[in-house]
């Protein structure tokens, strides 16, 4: 039984039938297009769909799938959109953010979203950071088997913290000034997790991206072992496509 449809995203162009794409519970996915805009749906087997990696997957499946059959400039719409019927979509997306949606096309057009995070070992950075800096390093030992005060540890503490987070600024700075010139807007997104250091997405011409990957490369030949990269060259403008209610 059917729960109404599941939209997946929304295009400049129509897209045609022999795009065989399959989207989630394994439903045939179809595009209608209308006043202009093609939305990507499906038939939706429930009425809330649980953000599983499995539909994740499916989700993000369909768009990069859209994308290499040459559907490059897209809206993604976040995972889980279920509405009851077309009608719907014209009332609560087309009339109200008609404009916004047309200017988010204007300005992907020709340009992709990729991402890079940062990953760092701490312990591994706080061995290094003593082992460069004597006075941390001497401060530190003098106070080993000491019986300290608060104020004592506070202070080491704030101390370590406050080194940390400068190495931490030294190669951040490092990805910005490199990789700033190439694009041509950036996002910053908060840390997944605590060994994560730094997350963002960058706008690009979609023709730079192997000169932007060879940047991404070089820099990171640079900093060694020190750090790991994930950089991510193919992915739905999910950042760069947010419409403001």
């Amino acid at each position: 039984m059917s729960s109404g449809i599941y939209l997946y995203g929304i295009f400049p162009d129509p897209i045609p039938a022999t795009v065989i794409l399959q989207g989630l519970d394994s439903q045939p996915v179809h595009s209608e297009m209308i006043d202009g805009f093609t939305f990507l749906y499906s038939e939706a087997k429930q009425e809330k769909y649980l953000a599983s990696r499995r539909n994740l997957i499916s989700h993000e499946k369909v768009l990069e799938q859209a994308m290499h059959a040459g559907f490059r400039t897209l809206l993604p719409l976040r995972f889980g959109l279920v509405v009851k019927n077309m009608e719907t979509v014209v009332t609560q997306l087309l009339q109200p953010y008609k404009e916004q949606l047309q200017e988010l096309f204007k300005k992907l057009a020709g340009r992709r979203e990729v991402s890079v995070k940062i990953f760092w070992d701490s312990k591994s950075e706080l061995q290094a950071m003593m082992e460069s800096d004597q006075s941390l390093k001497q401060k530190r030992e003098q106070m080993e088997g000491k019986a300290l005060s608060m104020e004592e540890v506070i202070h080491i503490g704030q101390l370590i913290e406050s080194n940390l987070a400068s190495r931490k600024e030294a190669i951040i700075q490092v990805f910005f000034d490199e990789l700033k010139p190439l694009a041509d807007e950036i996002i910053e997104g908060d840390p997944m997790t605590e060994e994560m250091i730094y997350n963002v997405a960058f706008l690009i011409p979609w023709e730079n991206e192997s000169i932007f990957s060879e940047k991404v490369e070089a820099i990171d030949k640079k900093f060694g072992d020190r750090l790991r990269i994930r950089y991510n060259n193919f992915t739905a403008p999910y950042t760069f496509a947010q419409i403001s209610s």
